[in-house]
């Protein structure tokens, strides 16, 4: 069995063990909260996690662009949400076609967006569209309740199209803040005699939080594998980060500098409120610089170690940039690899 010893550098680790204990804790925590899971899959854009997900209980996945809801439906994932304004004559026709595959629902939050689904889809096979809300997030979304309510008015008047809830992702540590608007929502909807058939919110470092009314749905991602930013954010601790980065020491041009072969096209630039570029596990050294090819790691006193040629690991700031930097990944055991596999959404960002 070759074991990490025998790997080129850089290369994504992904620790199988971890990620089914994160996998298994968050459905527990799900099913004891009372809502569906619906897991983003942008974290780890791999068929065979995304169809784990679905086997411990996710009631089906979250995806953010038409590409990589069509590398899952390909594998075979049956109920896919792509919670996203899906604009164009090209983009709208593959829609259609995917619609006609699997159970599929999307999101909006303009008439135009509304015009261009009513506009290629019919009563036969009609498009699920839930209401994107801006709860506090600053992204997309409509700005007030009433505004949610004239779009699944409008919605209500295309045959081709079902309104299917309202979704939002909220700011962070704005849970509180973000189910009171949602709460505002579903008392004005049911006010006009318009049921809400589910609630989705989304974001990992506040999946553990209590589910509260009237969210039906959440969609974490990074839970899978975790990273610094999780770390930092409590969610969860380093010993359940699945997911490294596997470098080598290239260069020590001075005794308080190490540099290593993972630079931006490896590691993420994302800071994300914390110094360095990912932590060197086992130590509390961060990775302070990055160039395309090289990352810096300064050391706060005169040292040996690590050595040219000594192998790092790095656990990254944000875990799902890193999957898009990568072909494939690798899977193991302890030190054992148990396979090399590739990343099947990687570079699906249309």
């Amino acid at each position: 069995m070759p074991t990490i010893a025998d790997l080129d550098t850089p290369a994504v680790l992904i620790d199988i063990d971890r990620v089914e204990a994160n996998l298994q804790r968050a459905q527990a925590h799900a099913t004891e909260q009372g809502y569906a899971l619906r897991p983003h899959i942008k974290t780890h854009k791999l068929p065979r996690f995304a169809q784990r997900q679905v086997e411990l209980g996710a009631v089906g996945i979250t995806v953010q662009k038409l590409g990589e809801a069509e590398v899952m439906a390909d594998a075979g994932l049956a109920d896919i949400f792509l919670p996203y304004n899906i604009l164009g004559a090209r983009k709208l026709a593959r829609l259609k076609a995917l619609n006609e595959r699997v159970t599929l629902s999307v999101t909006a939050d303009s008439p135009d967006t509304l015009f261009g689904y009513a506009a290629t889809f019919t009563a036969g096979k009609p498009l699920t569209v839930l209401i994107e809300c801006d709860s506090g997030g600053g992204r997309c979304g409509v700005q007030t309740p009433a505004q949610a309510l004239a779009l699944a008015r409008q919605i209500a008047l295309a045959p081709g199209l079902r309104f299917g809830g309202l979704m939002t992702y909220p700011p962070l540590h704005g849970v509180e803040k973000s189910n009171a608007w949602l709460s505002e929502a579903v008392a004005l909807f049911e006010q006009a005699g318009i049921a809400v058939p589910r609630v989705s919110s989304g974001n990992s470092p506040d999946m553990w939080a209590p589910a509260a009314a009237p969210v039906t749905e959440r969609r974490p991602g990074t839970y899978i594998y975790y990273d610094r930013f999780q770390v930092k954010e409590r969610a969860a601790g380093l010993d359940d980060c699945a997911l490294s980065v596997l470098v080598t020491v290239v260069s020590r041009p001075t005794a308080t500098r190490a540099v290593i072969d993972a630079g931006s096209k490896s590691l993420t630039s994302d800071l994300l409120g914390m110094e360095g570029f990912g932590l060197v596990m086992g130590t509390d050294l961060t990775v302070k610089g990055l160039s395309e090819e090289h990352g810096v790691i300064e050391l706060p006193v005169a040292s040996d170690w690590p050595r040219v040629g000594e192998r790092l690991r790095i656990i990254p700031n944000h875990a799902c940039v890193i999957s898009n930097l990568f072909d494939s990944v690798t899977l193991i055991s302890g030190d054992e690899v148990r396979e090399v596999v590739p990343v099947a959404a990687r570079g699906r960002v249309d």
